[in-house]
This record gives structure tokens, C-alpha cells and sequence, in this order.
């Protein structure tokens, strides 16, 4: 029985490649050619055939299956198909032994059923081979593209200024537009061989957007692709959702050349939150930011210069008065907006104004002392910890007694 079959090979593996085509998609294009898939269908029956006959001893010779897995998994074939070509190609293939048992009596198809734990028994040894070669050959090449990615992710955020036909290929490769809506994400690992924010990949993909990351020692950092017209806090919701430590967030930018910058802002925000607690801070791109974030010591100087006599005063007064100085900024200098958003009357916005004063440059009717203000408190916005870290510095003006 096994001979005859044997002498049949050619045209039943034929047959199983027509009846493969036809059932499964994946095999009908170009990445798997005909005589692949009958190299693979043939290994597949001689493995049986020589098995049935005796002529195979333990262990099982697998590496016909191992062989196909690894190949098919470099192609991208998707396990559950590889695996059905290989299930469809056994049930025809018990088809055809079953149907050949016939014609030699009734005492071989007899001997065919008893031998059918057997037969199992190979279908099993064969299919966990193709299983294992697939899963590792699939490991590595996930590594490999994450390699890629991550290559990529780093040409963006460490690579010197990226030239605009680079910027398109690395936005190709990286299945990002090079102009749409992106962030920077700046993740703090908290626990060792653990991801910072668990989970997000899956949430991020239901909301359309693309993820590309590169660990760094104590954190990971992202490049986050946004749908041209998704609203961007279901992005945010996500992060926080998923955080166990502090994250970090750029603004919002437009164009893949501007990651390196916007790494910045992802850093400096995720600095400004205290430590030991999960959070999401994302910074706001404005002129004033920008000027801060360009050199930390200058902007601790400036800060100290214009604030310096009121960030020494006790904690209670200090933060009533910068709330105050914020609100009456946000309000475009109208004491009566500014004491609406703080719940207070507008004399009492006026005499803490008053006491603003004394700690700054001038009288808060000098635009120029606005200014120095608006910056200095953007600043501290920035960057908190300025409100713990300042000292009399030469030439400021509360050092000199003003």
C-alpha cells in the first residue's frame, strides 16, 4: 500500500498544492511559488510514508517542517494558514490511504485503522515542529524589526539635522507620514525588565495611532502618529491610563524633522513632575517655553533676577501670590476677571498685586516688568523645582535690597 502510494507521489502532491490554492488566500499570491509549496506538501508525505512503512526509527526526523516554519515565518505567513495547508494536506492525504487500503481488502483497511493512533501520533510530531520553528523564526524577526525601529527612532531624535529626503525615507520605513500629527513621549521605567506604560500598544492601535519606541537607560521614548483628524486627548487618556511612572509629553508637531526639539520638551516635562508617583505632563509650545527651555542655568538666573525676593517667602504667601500673578496675566491685566477665577474679591486681586510689586523690577504697569514676569512664571511652570532651587545671585535685584 505504502509502494503504491509512494508511486503516486507526484500527482498527490499535486493535488494537495490545487486543493491548498484554492482554500487558503495567502498561497494564491506571490510569496510562496508552486514549487515551494510542493517541495514543502512533499515533505509532508514522504515524512508519513516513510514512517508507516517502518523505515523511520525515534526520534522523528523533523527537519522538513522545521525547515518550512522558519521559512514561512520569514515570509509572514500567518501561522494559522501554515498550519492549515498542513491539516487540509493530512486529511487528504488520509483520503488517499484509507482509499488505497481498499483495494488490497478488506484485512489492509483494517490494519489502516489500527495503525490510526500512529498516524496521529506523526501528525502531531510534525505539526509541533512546524509550530516551534515558526514561533522562533517569528521571535527573531520581531527583534530584527524592532532593531529597525528603533534605529530609526534614535536617527530622529539623536542624529544631527535631518535632511528632508531623509526625513521622508525614515518616515516610510517607520509607516509614518513626514508631515501629519505627532508627539514625543518620554516614559520613566520604574521597574527593571518591566514596560513603563503596559498595555498602551493595544489601546493606541484602536485609536488609528502608530507607535515607534527606543529604550534608554530609566525610560523608553516614543514617536506617536496621530490620524490626520483625531482629537488628541483619547491619546492622552491612554498614556495616563496605562502609566506606572512619570511620562512626559511634547506638544504637538507637525513635522518628523522637529522630533529632536520636541524630545525636549517630552524630557523637561517628564523631569517637572515629582518623582515616586505615576503622572502625564505635557508642555505647551509657545515663544516664552521655547526661550525657557533653551539653557537651564540662564533660565534659573533670569528667574531668580525677576522673582528671587518673592520665591523666598514662606510657602503659603508664595504660592498665593504667583497664583494671583498668573490668574491677572490670564485675565489681560483685569483685576475683576482674575478675582472671578480665583473666587475672591477684586481688592483683594488688587493688594496682592500691590504685593507683587515690591518683589519685582517695577511697577506692573511697565510692560516691560509684564513681560519679565510672564517669562519668569512660564519658567516656572516649566520647571518646578525652580520654586526650591534659587539663591541670591550677583546683580539680581532682591540681592542688592530692592
Amino acid at each position: 500500500m505504502v509502494q503504491a502510494l509512494e508511486a503516486r507521489l507526484e500527482d498527490i502532491v499535486a493535488a494537495m498544492a490545487d486543493l491548498t490554492v484554492r482554500e487558503i488566500p495567502f498561497y494564491r499570491g506571490p510569496t510562496v511559488s508552486r514549487e515551494a509549496l510542493c517541495t514543502g506538501l512533499r515533505g509532508s508525505a514522504v515524512f508519513l510514508l516513510t514512517h508507516l512503512a517502518d523505515r523511520g526509527a525515534a526520534p522523528y526526523d523533523v527537519s522538513a517542517p522545521t525547515a518550512t516554519g522558519r521559512t514561512r515565518a520569514l515570509q509572514g505567513a500567518p501561522l494559522a494558514d501554515v498550519l492549515r495547508v498542513y491539516r487540509l494536506g493530512f486529511a487528504f492525504f488520509w483520503e488517499q490511504l484509507l482509499a488505497e487500503s481498499r483495494t488490497f481488502g478488506e484485512d489492509a483497511t483494517q490494519a489502516l485503522l489500527a495503525a490510526a493512533s500512529r498516524i496521529w501520533v506523526l501528525a502531531d510530531a510534525y505539526s509541533t515542529a512546524l509550530t516551534d520553528s515558526y514561533r522562533e523564526a517569528a521571535a527573531e524577526r520581531m527583534v530584527e524589526a524592532d532593531r529597525r525601529r528603533s534605529a530609526l527612532v534614535a536617527a530622529l531624535l539623536d542624529g544631527p539635522g535631518t535632511d528632508g529626503e531623509e526625513v521622508w525615507e525614515t518616515a516610510r520605513l517607520l509607516g509614518f507620514p513626514p508631515q501629519g500629527r505627532f508627539l514625543v513621549a518620554v516614559a520613566e521605567t520604574t521597574s527593571p525588565g518591566e514596560p513603563p506604560l503596559p498595555g498602551l500598544q493595544h489601546r493606541l492601535h484602536a485609536l488609528d495611532t502608530g507607535t515607534a519606541w527606543r529604550a534608554r537607560s530609566g525610560c523608553e521614548i516614543g514617536i506617536l502618529s496621530l490620524p490626520a483628524h483625531a482629537q488628541e486627548a483619547p491619546v492622552l487618556d491612554a498614556l495616563r491610563a496605562t502609566a506606572t511612572g512619570r511620562v512626559g509629553l511634547s506638544p504637538l508637531y507637525r513635522s518628523l524633522d522637529h522630533t529632536r526639539r520636541c524630545l525636549r520638551y517630552a524630557q523637561v516635562a517628564l523631569d517637572s513632575l515629582p518623582p515616586g508617583r505615576a503622572g502625564l505632563r505635557q508642555l505647551d509650545d509657545t515663544p516664552l517655553t521655547d526661550l525657557v527651555l533653551a539653557n537651564l542655568d540662564s533660565t534659573r538666573r533670569a528667574v531668580n533676577r525677576v522673582l528671587g525676593g518673592l520665591l523666598c517667602l514662606p510657602d503659603n504667601d508664595r504660592t498665593t501670590l504667583l497664583a494671583t500673578a498668573r490668574a491677572w496675566l490670564g485675565a489681560h491685566g483685569s483685576a475683576t476677571d482674575a478675582a472671578a477665577a480665583l473666587y475672591c474679591h477684586p481688592n483683594t486681586v488688587r493688594y496682592r498685586l500691590r504685593r507683587l510689586e515690591e518683589h519685582l523690577r517695577g511697577s506692573l504697569e511697565d510692560p516691560l516688568v509684564v513681560g519679565e514676569l510672564a517669562v519668569a512664571l512660564d519658567a516656572l511652570g516649566a520647571f518646578p523645582t525652580l520654586l526650591h532651587d534659587h539663591q541670591a545671585l550677583p546683580g539680581s535685584s532682591w540681592a542688592d535690597g530692592q
